[in-house]
């Protein structure tokens, strides 16, 4: 108790409050600029921290990596534009609901989830780091294949029609595949192009997707599509009914991506889709995610602001970054002449507990900070396309840039908002595009390795406990989409949607 007292005692001194505060506001902003990540963030301003004493400076860094990562979803819910990868998921209903006049509520819903999936997960990590850990320690390379397998099944599940989604996550896959052989030293698909031997960059791919692809829509169609009707932005604050109803939600998409930032490259856009699926599953309305409701909203911002917590669990006990985001505070702490690890608990509690208690009240700032923001940031839903669109287009394009300051990803936003366009002019959905994109590089390595590990043999996938629980959540999640989709195919007045 001693050195909880003492970690908040810490943090609420003025310099480290004020730190904390301008750490959210700032990461906030970031993060809802297509392409500026809390990651380019917080490298950015590290060396602004070497002369700070250690806790200010990681007050300072932790506070834009919690307002980084619930940023994207402002720009995702109010323009169709994901600030940051991890908020991909969230315009699938988050956009629906600003076009219906709600996007005040939408991101009231957003921010509220984001302090929660925080501040519960924070709290995983403090009553459970070590042991958590010791439990991540036990996946080798046959539970991250699993782990990308289920993943790829969500494909299935979010698609409406299972052959489009099929075609369009197998191209997502084929498109993953390029660059670098991940085991052997040779080039695929580069077609003579050098700066395709890195392979995609995630964050171009994503902005180009559901960013440039609405610019390109919105120019076909002469930028009739006007904003919305009211000229008054929906309540913000959800009914205590409505958030009573998001209670499991929160509950599920928090252990959701505890779990998935305990795994080293994951990250929050895994933890996002993961989570929308399992809200879509467990709800007696499935039919309606997509449509614009609250819990697909809550269960993708409560699961990615999670990752927060889960991703510093390795990092503090064991020295494994989680994420992008998590390597870079390691270089930080490093800096300061602290080494994560076991040793890091057994000999400086006076750094650890601090950590706790700055996740857990820059968490209530975001809140704070998100609800006092969301009215006037909810009124961008308002402004009329031919005035929105080119701010859109200009955002898009810096935020490829700054994705690696290579203007070639630039054409990589554009090519694929060309590619985004003609899917959805086809009626086909672009989420499976990005999965593939993500998942399929990530399946291919584990499995390759896998197969390296265990000398060629497949039953390596199937005798590992964890592995085996996987693959078996992820045939029963395809068996139940096909099913689903076939008994849809064969009602009265519904079309053959999905049906093979």
């Amino acid at each position: 108790m001693d050195f909880i007292t003492y970690g908040f005692m810490q943090v609420f001194t003025l310099q480290n409050f004020l730190l904390m505060l301008g750490g959210v506001f700032f990461g906030t902003v970031v993060g809802a600029i297509p392409g500026l990540t809390a990651t380019l963030a917080i490298s950015l301003l590290i060396p602004f921290t070497f002369g700070m004493e250690a806790i200010p400076s990681l007050v300072f860094l932790l506070s834009i990596y919690c307002g980084g990562i619930y940023g994207g979803c402002i720009t995702a819910i109010l323009v169709n534009a994901p600030g940051t990868p991890g908020a991909a998921a969230t315009l699938l209903d988050g956009y629906p609901m600003a076009r219906q006049g709600r996007g005040g509520e939408a991101l009231g819903v957003a921010t509220i989830s984001s302090g929660i999936g925080g501040f519960l997960s924070t709290v995983i990590l403090i009553l459970l780091s070590q042991t958590i850990a010791g439990f991540a320690l036990r996946f080798s390379a046959q539970e991250y294949f699993a782990v990308s397998v289920f993943g790829l099944s969500i494909i299935f599940s979010l698609s409406k029609d299972l052959v489009k989604g099929s075609i369009v996550g197998v191209l997502g896959v084929a498109i993953g595949m390029i660059g670098m052989d991940p085991m052997v030293a040779t080039t695929r698909f580069t077609f003579g192009i050098p700066k395709l031997m890195a392979g995609i960059n995630i964050l171009p791919a994503v902005i180009g997707v559901f960013s440039v692809s609405e610019v390109f829509l919105l120019i076909e169609q002469g930028m009739k599509r006007q904003a919305q009707k009211t000229n008054e932005v929906s309540r913000i604050l959800p009914s205590r009914q409505a958030l009573t109803g998001l209670v499991p939600t929160w509950l599920r998409s928090t252990l959701i991506g505890t779990f998935v930032g305990l795994l080293p490259g994951a990250g929050a856009n895994i933890a996002s889709f993961v989570s929308y699926n399992e809200a879509r599953r467990a709800s007696k309305t499935p039919e309606r995610f997509g449509t614009g409701i609250p819990e697909g909203v809550a269960a993708c911002e409560t699961a990615n602001n999670a990752v927060t917590g889960g991703a510093m669990i390795p990092m503090l006990t064991l020295g494994i970054p989680g994420d992008a985001v998590t390597a870079v505070l390691l270089s930080a702490l490093t800096i300061q002449g602290y080494s994560p690890g076991p040793l890091l608990f057994a000999e400086h509690m006076d750094i650890v507990y601090p950590i706790f208690a700055c996740l857990l009240m820059a968490n209530i700032v975001l809140v704070i900070i998100g609800m006092l923001g969301a009215r006037p940031l909810a009124k961008i839903a308002l402004i009329r396309k031919e005035y929105l669109v080119p701010g859109i287009a200009i955002f898009a394009m810096i935020g490829s840039f700054a994705s690696s300051g290579n203007t070639f990803e630039i054409w990589v936003a554009l090519a694929f908002g060309f590619v985004g366009f003609i899917l959805k002019k086809l009626d086909f959905d672009v989420v499976p595009l990005v999965l593939g994109l993500i998942l399929g590089p990530m399946a291919e390595r584990y499995l390759r390795q896998a197969l390296v590990l265990s000398s060629g043999n497949l039953t390596t996938l199937f005798t590992r406990p964890i592995s085996l629980v996987l693959i078996l959540l992820s045939i029963v999640s395809i068996t139940a989409a096909v099913i689903r989709n076939s008994r849809k195919a064969g009602k009265p007045g519904v079309e053959g949607d999905g049906a093979f």
